[in-house]
């Protein structure tokens, strides 16, 4: 009868009491080191194959303890910026908070917000408005998707790569939009998460709303 490699495999799997009863095979059996050509014994394979698992859990460990200090910085940052803004009291002091902490903490190079309920002639274009329409979501990108944001960065806009964009509302009607830049064409992707931008338009939205008196 020929058996089948997976066969075997599972056969062994069910019956674990399989080399209790015939324990001399464990010193005789021999299988190829993977990494040589010489052969070693099943005990030391298995140690090797330990051995690799612990490397592989150890650099998986190390992987979410970066992830969880870069998390809590990103949370520090975040937590600074929202106590600027709840301390401004005037639209002035808002704007110079977010950009101050956007380009300092955040170490993002160009920072744009258009407000369109800052004086009564202040109103979005027509190519504004169907950005607004269709940013139901942050946008994060290339810029020469979105070109009719680039003008909000004045000059600096000829050299933007990449761009994220949070439609600031108040009371689920637009009355503006953040924008950030940058010369890198992968400092905002498609892929990425956008949940801190999310999180960043509601509270910019809420400070801003107050000090603009738009209730």
């Amino acid at each position: 009868m020929t058996l089948l490699a997976q066969e075997v495999a599972q056969y062994l799997k069910d019956h674990p009491e399989f080399f209790a009863q015939y324990a001399e095979l464990l010193t005789q059996l021999v299988i190829p080191d993977p990494h040589g050509g010489r052969t070693v014994s099943i005990t030391e394979r298995q140690i090797a194959a330990l051995r690799e698992q612990v490397k592989r859990l150890e650099t998986k460990l190390a992987e979410l303890i970066r992830f969880g200090e870069e998390n809590d910085a990103l949370l520090a940052k975040a937590h600074r910026l929202t106590l600027a803004l709840a301390g401004a009291s005037e639209t002035t002091a808002a704007l110079a908070a977010l950009e101050d902490h956007l380009t300092g903490d955040f170490a993002i190079p160009h920072v744009a917000i258009r407000l369109w309920a800052k004086s009564p002639e202040s109103t979005p274009t027509v190519a504004e408005r169907e950005l607004i329409a269709s940013l139901v979501h942050p946008y994060c990108g290339p810029a020469a998707a979105v070109p009719e944001a680039l003008a909000w960065f004045g000059e600096a806009g000829a050299h933007i790569r990449s761009l994220a964009l949070v439609v600031l509302r108040h009371g689920g009607t637009p009355f503006g939009v953040l924008a950030l830049g940058s010369e890198e064409g992968q400092r905002f992707y498609p892929e990425m998460g956008t949940l801190y931008l999310e999180r960043l338009g509601e509270v910019a939205a809420v400070t801003l709303a107050r000090t603009l008196a738009l209730d």
